[in-house]
Parts: structure tokens; C-alpha cells; sequence
């Protein structure tokens, strides 16, 4: 099967189904938000190291190194915008928890999530526009739908921003009743994701057999590119054991489903594109328990044992 017919495929997906799931992704950033305090943003203010370096390779090394990966191995145009959608989107909330098996540290995690979400509204359309511009392949794409950047960034301001700004205020002006339906909320929101993802999966069954094989070579190169770039950031800056763990994870696990919205809205549904997108998000839940597993067999300092946060 040729390998380029991918560029052309369109998968299904009508405007009440693009509604629905980002109202899905609404609500899960809803969800994250009631965990969340402004303290978790004034971390990065008292001590900002760590998070200042996670930020800087989840927005800045992983698209630049991302760029230069799709350069390299030179996928199909469509599979290499993937790639570089899911280098522009901010880190997923599933990486707090893969931190805590790792035995990371979850503050360190949980503000760089926080952080990277909020920064996602201005730099994940700043680096798709620039990197995507930039390689020769993706470029025409790009033009073809006349990509406009502010256009991304309204968008993912109202699933992202719009969200997570009533998330806080919700948790700060009625901290009782986010308590009580912080865990069951983020539940609801996952599985009714998880639903309509799996109702798009299953009106594209067959486009996504017919092309797995060409994108799971790519994703699994690419994701192991953003753990060690993660990791190595991590341990050139000479960060501690706990905080390397966390940045590594946080850069290795992507929000995949904002790039799977920002493909529908934008992108209609481009093959490529979108099953890249979809496959990073199978892939980087099972590789990041491979990693916590290894992390978690890996001693830690004595004098780091007493910052482990005792839950997410």
C-alpha cells in the first residue's frame, strides 16, 4: 500500500460529533482545574528552576527537536504535521499520575501541567505555525488551509482557558463541594472523552488498520524522543533525582487530545494527521507505564525521600 495515500484520507467525523468532543475536552480541563490552586503557579515564582526547565523542553526543544526528527526519518507530509501537532500541545494530565508511580515529584508535575495548559493558549499555535512552516513538507498544508494562528489560539483558549479559569474559581469559591466532586467529575469527564474518542475510533475502523503500521513506527521514535529529552534536560541542569522523573514524564506525556481536536477543527479530520494524533495517545499510556515502572525500581537520594508528595 502506498504510504502517501494517507495524505488524501479524510476520516469521518460530522459537526455535531467535533461538538461534542470538545465539550468533552471542556469538561476535562474543568476537572483538572478543580485539582489545581494558584499556589501550583506561584511554585514556579518561589522555586522555579525545575519547572521553568520542563517548560522550556516541552515548548521550546521538543517542537525544535521534533522539526528535525521529521527532517531525518521524512515521514508522508501528513504524518510529519502530526508529529509536530503533538510536540505543540501542552503536557496531559494522565502524566501526574504516571509521576506518582514513578515516584517523581508530583509537585513539580502537577505545576507544570498547570502552567504548560495555560501557556498552550499562545505558544501550541505559535510552534504548529512555525515548525510546520518551516519544513518543506507540511508547509503546503499549512497554506492549503490557511492556517491562522490566532484562529488556534481562540479555539484552544475557549477549551482550555475558558475551562480551566471556572475550574479555579469553582475550587477557590466553594472549596467544600469541589472536594466532594473533584474525583467523580474527572471520572465522568474521562470516560465520556474516552467514549466519544472510541465513537470516532470505531467510524474510522478501518482507515486506522489500514495505516497503523505506517504511524507506530514514527510515534514510538517520537515518544521516546520526548522522554529523553525530558530526562537529559533534567540532568544537564543537574536537577534532583525526583524532579527529573517529573520533567521527564511531563514531557513524554502530551495532551493528545487537544491535538485530536485541534486536527478536526482545523485539519478536517486529516488521516495522517489524526491517527498520528490518536495513536500517541494509545502509545504514551503504555510507554509511560513502562518508564514509571523503571523509574520506580531506580533508588532515590535519602534526602529526597521526605519530598514525595503523598498524592496527586
Amino acid at each position: 500500500m502506498d504510504a502517501a495515500i494517507i495524505d488524501q484520507v479524510k476520516l469521518n467525523f460530522n459537526p455535531q460529533g467535533l461538538f461534542i468532543i470538545n465539550l468533552a475536552i471542556g469538561l476535562m480541563m474543568f476537572g483538572v482545574a478543580l485539582d489545581m490552586k494558584i499556589d501550583d503557579f506561584k511554585r514556579i515564582i518561589t522555586s522555579p528552576k525545575a519547572p521553568a526547565i520542563g517548560l522550556i523542553a516541552q515548548f521550546i526543544f521538543l517542537p525544535a527537536f521534533t522539526f528535525l526528527l521529521t527532517l531525518i526519518i521524512n515521514p508522508v507530509p501528513s504524518i510529519a504535521l502530526g508529529m509536530i501537532m503533538v510536540a505543540a500541545c501542552p503536557g496531559g494530565n494522565l502524566s501526574n499520575i504516571i509521576t506518582y508511580l514513578a515516584k517523581g515529584n508530583c509537585a513539580i508535575s502537577v505545576t507544570m501541567t498547570a502552567i504548560s495548559s495555560a501557556a498552550a493558549i499562545i505558544m501550541t499555535p505559535l510552534n504548529l505555525a512555525l515548525w510546520g512552516s518551516l519544513n518543506p513538507s507540511t508547509a503546503p498544508i499549512l497554506r492549503e488551509v490557511s492556517l491562522n494562528p490566532f484562529d488556534v489560539f481562540t479555539t484552544i483558549f475557549i477549551i482550555l482557558g475558558i475551562p480551566m479559569t471556572a475550574g479555579l474559581l469553582a475550587a477557590r469559591r466553594f472549596p467544600a463541594l469541589a472536594d466532594r466532586v473533584r474525583k467523580p467529575f474527572k471520572v465522568f469527564a474521562l470516560v465520556f472523552f474516552i467514549a466519544i474518542v472510541g465513537g470516532a475510533l470505531a467510524l474510522n475502523w478501518q482507515h486506522f488498520l489500514n495505516y497503523v503500521g505506517i504511524v507506530i513506527f514514527a510515534v514510538i521514535i517520537h515518544n521516546a524522543l520526548a522522554l529523553n529529552i525530558g530526562f537529559w534536560s533534567g540532568k544537564f541542569f543537574k536537577l534532583k533525582e525526583t524532579d527529573i522523573r517529573a520533567v521527564s514524564i511531563e514531557v513524554g506525556i502530551q495532551n493528545s487530545a487537544l491535538g485530536l481536536v485541534l486536527v478536526f477543527n482545523f485539519f478536517k479530520g486529516l488521516g495522517g494527521m489524526a491517527i498520528i494524533v490518536a495513536m500517541w495517545g494509545i502509545w504514551h499510556i503504555i510507554s509511560g507505564l513502562i518508564v514509571s515502572f523503571y523509574f520506580s525500581g531506580r533508588p532515590i537520594p535519602e534526602e529526597e525521600t521526605g519530598q514525595r508528595a503523598s498524592e496527586i
